[in-house]
């Protein structure tokens, strides 16, 4: 049985004594993990001792009260930012301080926990942390170790369909009962819902698919000179259909010469990931621009949307592996959270550049700066 080392910071003797009982005997077992995940808890009462325990000990898993005698959780938190120490960091707090959590999840928190909570909530929150730590070692050990990982990556894949898999196997059933009468119109609602489901499962295997390609560098890279206004329509043309449920107007800013040395693969990934995000997080009547121009010997892509936008502090996250951006707005929209980080690693293989410019409710853009090859 494996085992996550988490840290209990708290300045209540009953918080701390709570989670040790309820992780006594608790394990979290998912069917395409090769062994169960069980809980080694030590306890700090207050930010200093958090902070001196980091530094002496490695920890998967940090729960950590905002409210402590001395510093702060919240400055516990940035020290931790600053030393780049590789932990996830649960804030723990009451119902009346939920602002500083939700302010603490944008410096880097994974989550948070109010006070009083239950066993389950708990044991939930900390089962969705230990897959993520699965899935995250997987992929480290992806190039070392072969087939027993290839296989463990395709048990998370089908693990991750069941779901969807199931739900429209459910609504072809009810189509084919007519449970709802005998008219079309009586199942749009159920055509509708299965649709998304299929895209969504199509999305998870095209993401994987990348990302095991990239991450293991057995991806065959086809280099040769690509003209982008030629993949950037070709990949317009994919999104279109998207665009024209939601009323988006897409443009397209290049000129025919536009071109570098590149894998054409690689790009068209890049333009897809890119413009499905700029379609997804925009407003219904919104707009895309995609801009192609040269600099100076560099190729710059730029893509601008009028969509939801976001907060500085979600910048940073944006290119980690499974990373998705919660809020409100976005609790809706499925995706993997590998798409942004597949761009990332193939601007890497570049040597490009990526910057991000995002408001709240106006919109994003997202530049890649390639130099010239």
């Amino acid at each position: 049985m494996g085992k996550l080392n988490l840290l209990v910071v708290d300045d209540e003797p009953g918080i701390r004594s709570g989670i040790k009982r309820i992780l006594e005997s608790f394990s979290v077992s998912y069917p395409f993990m090769d062994e169960d995940f069980d809980f080694e808890v030590l306890e700090a009462e207050t930010g200093e001792e958090a902070i001196e325990l980091l530094d002496n000990y490695l920890f998967d898993i940090v729960l950590l009260d905002n409210k402590l005698p001395g510093i702060q959780g919240i400055e516990v938190l940035e020290y931790i930012n600053k030393q780049a120490i590789d932990v996830i960091v649960v804030m723990i707090t009451s119902y009346a301080s939920l602002d500083i959590a939700v302010k603490a999840t944008k410096s880097g928190a994974y989550d948070f926990v109010p006070k009083p909570f239950t066993p389950k909530e708990l044991r939930s929150c900390l089962e969705n942390i230990a897959k993520q730590l699965f899935l995250r070692r997987m992929t480290q050990k992806m190039q070392v170790e072969g087939k027993q990982i290839r296989f463990q990556f395709l048990s998370v894949l089908s693990h991750e369909l069941k779901s969807p898999i199931n739900a429209v196997e459910g609504y072809l059933k009810l189509m084919q009962d007519k449970r709802n009468g005998d008219l079309m119109d009586d199942y749009k609602d159920m055509i509708d819902r299965s649709l998304t489901r299929i895209n969504e499962m199509r999305s998870l295997i095209l993401d994987l698919l990348d990302f095991t390609k990239i991450e293991s560098g057995k991806k065959t890279r086809n280099i040769k000179p690509v003209y982008l206004c030629e993949i950037a329509g070709r990949c317009m043309d994919l999104v279109q259909p998207l665009c024209i449920q939601k009323d988006i107007d897409i443009h397209l800013n290049c000129n025919d010469k536009v071109s570098f040395k590149a894998d054409v693969q690689e790009m068209e990934i890049i333009f897809n990931n890119l413009l499905s995000n700029a379609v997804k997080y925009n407003n219904q009547g919104g707009r895309i621009d995609i801009n192609l121009t040269r600099e100076s010997g560099d190729t710059i892509v730029s893509v601008t949307d009028t969509g939801i936008g976001m907060e500085r502090s979600d910048i940073e996250k944006l290119f980690e592996d499974f990373v998705r951006i919660k809020s409100e707005q976005t609790k809706h929209i499925s995706g993997t959270g590998l798409g942004l980080s597949i761009v990332k690693k193939i601007a890497d293989l570049y040597g490009a550049s990526i910057l991000v410019d995002s408001e709240p409710g106006k919109g994003s853009t997202f530049t890649i700066r390639f130099p010239e090859n």
